[in-house]
C-alpha cells in the first residue's frame, strides 16, 4: 500500500467517485470508503498521506473520527460539509482538520487544496518543535536596531528620564518594557497610560488619583499612576497629546517629585522613573504653542528613536516567525512555520503600520492558515484579493511555490488551466451556448471546441 494514498470516506457514493476520479486525473492515488467504521478496518494495515471526511455520516460522524485521528497523529485532515455554519465549521477546526471543504465543491479547487495540503504535509515530516519564544519582541540585528539596544543599556540602569519617538506601531512600549527589565527598579511596578487614550477631564485623576468627594462620583480614595508606579517605571504613552494645563501639573512632579490627590491636602512624594514616549514632533508642537518647551526638556534627557519597518527589513524573518511561534504558545495551537517562499514574501511587503501590522499577520496567519507548513497562498489580502486584476496575485503565489519546490511544465500547466476555467466559466455564464461562449472570450466557436476537446483528453 503506498503511503501517499489519499482516502476520501462519505457515505454519498456520487460524491465519492466525482471526488476521486479529479483526484486520480490530477495523479493520485485513491482510496473510497462508506463509513467511518470501514476507515478503521483499514487503519490495521495501512496508513493514508491525507484523509478526505465528510462531516455527517450513519453512524460515527467524522468529527469524532477526527478526533481520534488526531490522538493517533494520523493525518492530516480535510473535512467536507453541506453545512457550513460557523458552530460545524469551528468544531471541525478545533478538532484537528487542516482545512474545510464545503459542499458542493469546486473540483479543481477541492484538487488544489489536497495538493497544498500534501505539500505541507511533505516538507513537515514531523509535528515542527516549539522554537523557543523571546521574553519580548524587541528583536533585530539590522544597524537601527543595534543603536537601539546600545542606548537601553547604556540608559537602563541611570534613573534618566527618556523619551520613545518614532511611528505608531514601531514598539515603544516595548522600549520602555525593556528600559524596567533591565534597571534596578525591575522587581518594582511598571505602570503604563496612554495619555491620549483617556478623556481630558480625567486623565489628572487617572495620572494623580483622587480623594473621596473630588467630584461627581468620587465615593472613595482613589491612588493615581503615579501612586501605583512607586519605585518603579511609569510609561507616559502619546505624551504630545497631553492637555496643557496637565503638562504643568507633570512638570511639576518631575521637578519637585511631589503631588497632590485631585480634591486632596496631602501632599505625596514619589520616587518614579518617566520613559515617555509619542509618534508626534515635539519640538514642532512647541513652536506651535501645543507642548511646553520646559516639559519637553525635562523628558527628553535621553531620545531613543525608534526605526519604521520599513528602515529594517532585513529583521522582519526573525520577527515574523517569533510572532507565529509565540501565538502558537499563547493560544495552545500547534506550532506553525513559513516555508522559504512564503517568508520572502513577508520579507518583501510593505507594512505602514509597522510591527504590529506584521504582528497582526503572523498572529492571523498561526490561527486560520490551514496547514502546518504556511504558504505563499496563506497570505493573500483578503477578500480583495480576488477582485479585478489582482487575481494575478494569486497566480504569482502558485508560481513562486512550484518554482521554489522545482516543478516542471509550470508554464504548460498554467496554460491549461487558465484556458479550462475560461472555457468553463463562459459556458456557464452562457448556459452552453458554445458560439456566445466563444464571442465572449474573444475566440472562435472552432477554437473553443478544439480547446474543450483537448482539455477533456488532458483530463482522462
Amino acid at each position: 500500500m503506498s503511503i501517499e494514498e489519499i482516502w476520501i470516506v462519505d457515505d454519498d457514493r456520487g460524491v465519492r467517485f466525482v471526488l476521486a476520479e479529479a483526484l486520480r486525473d490530477a495523479g493520485l492515488a485513491v482510496r473510497e470508503f462508506g463509513d467511518s467504521e470501514a476507515v478503521r478496518a483499514a487503519l490495521h494495515d495501512a496508513r493514508p498521506a491525507l484523509l478526505l471526511a465528510d462531516v455527517r455520516m450513519p453512524g460515527e460522524d467524522g468529527l469524532s473520527l477526527l478526533r481520534d485521528l488526531q490522538q493517533r497523529a494520523i493525518g492530516p485532515v480535510i473535512v467536507m460539509s453541506a453545512y457550513t455554519d460557523v458552530a460545524t465549521t469551528a468544531a471541525a477546526y478545533r478538532a484537528g482538520a487542516v482545512d474545510y471543504l464545503a459542499k458542493p465543491f469546486d473540483l479543481d479547487h477541492a484538487v488544489a487544496v489536497v495538493q497544498r495540503v500534501l505539500a505541507g504535509a511533505a516538507n513537515v515530516a514531523a509535528p515542527a518543535a516549539a522554537a523557543p519564544v523571546a521574553r519580548h519582541a524587541l528583536l533585530g540585528d539590522s544597524a537601527p536596531m543595534r543603536e537601539v539596544f546600545r542606548l537601553i543599556g547604556r540608559v537602563a540602569a541611570s534613573d534618566l528620564n527618556v523619551l520613545v519617538t518614532g511611528e505608531t506601531g514601531t514598539g515603544k512600549e516595548l522600549v520602555a518594557r525593556a528600559l524596567h527589565e533591565e534597571s534596578a527598579r525591575r522587581e518594582r511596578p511598571f505602570i503604563a497610560l496612554n495619555t491620549a487614550a483617556i478623556p481630558s477631564e480625567l486623565l489628572e485623576s487617572e495620572l494623580f488619583g483622587h480623594e473621596a468627594g473630588a467630584f461627581t462620583g468620587a465615593t472613595r480614595r482613589v491612588a493615581g499612576r503615579f501612586e501605583q508606579a512607586e519605585g518603579g517605571t511609569l510609561f507616559l504613552d502619546e505624551i504630545g497629546d497631553m492637555p496643557l494645563i496637565l503638562q504643568t501639573r507633570l512638570l511639576r512632579v518631575l521637578a519637585g517629585g511631589e503631588f497632590y490627590r485631585v480634591g486632596g491636602r496631602e501632599l505625596i512624594r514619589c520616587n518614579v522613573r518617566i520613559v515617555a514616549a509619542t509618534h508626534q514632533d515635539l519640538a514642532a508642537r512647541v513652536a506651535a504653542g501645543a507642548f511646553r518647551a520646559d516639559l519637553m526638556h525635562r523628558l527628553d534627557v535621553v531620545r531613543i528613536e525608534l526605526p519604521p519597518l520599513r528602515a529594517r527589513r532585513g529583521d522582519i524573518p526573525a520577527l515574523a516567525q517569533h510572532f507565529l511561534a509565540a501565538t502558537a504558545q499563547e493560544l495552545k495551537l500547534p506550532p506553525k512555520r513559513f516555508s522559504k517562499a512564503a517568508l520572502k514574501q513577508v520579507a518583501q511587503r510593505d507594512y505602514p503600520g509597522n510591527v504590529r501590522e506584521l504582528e497582526n499577520l503572523c498572529r492571523r496567519l498561526a490561527v486560520i492558515a490551514p496547514g502546518r507548513e504556511i504558504l505563499p497562498g496563506d497570505l493573500g489580502g483578503g477578500a480583495d484579493a480576488a477582485r479585478g486584476g489582482e487575481w494575478t496575485d494569486a497566480l504569482r503565489d502558485w508560481a513562486t511555490q512550484a518554482l521554489a519546490d522545482g516543478e516542471a511544465d509550470i508554464h504548460a500547466r498554467a496554460r491549461e488551466a487558465l484556458d479550462r476555467t475560461l472555457l468553463q466559466a463562459a459556458l456557464q455564464a452562457h448556459e452552453g451556448h458554445r458560439q456566445n461562449a466563444a464571442q465572449a472570450l474573444g475566440v472562435g466557436r472552432n477554437t473553443l471546441t478544439r480547446k474543450l476537446g483537448a482539455s477533456r483528453t488532458r483530463r482522462r
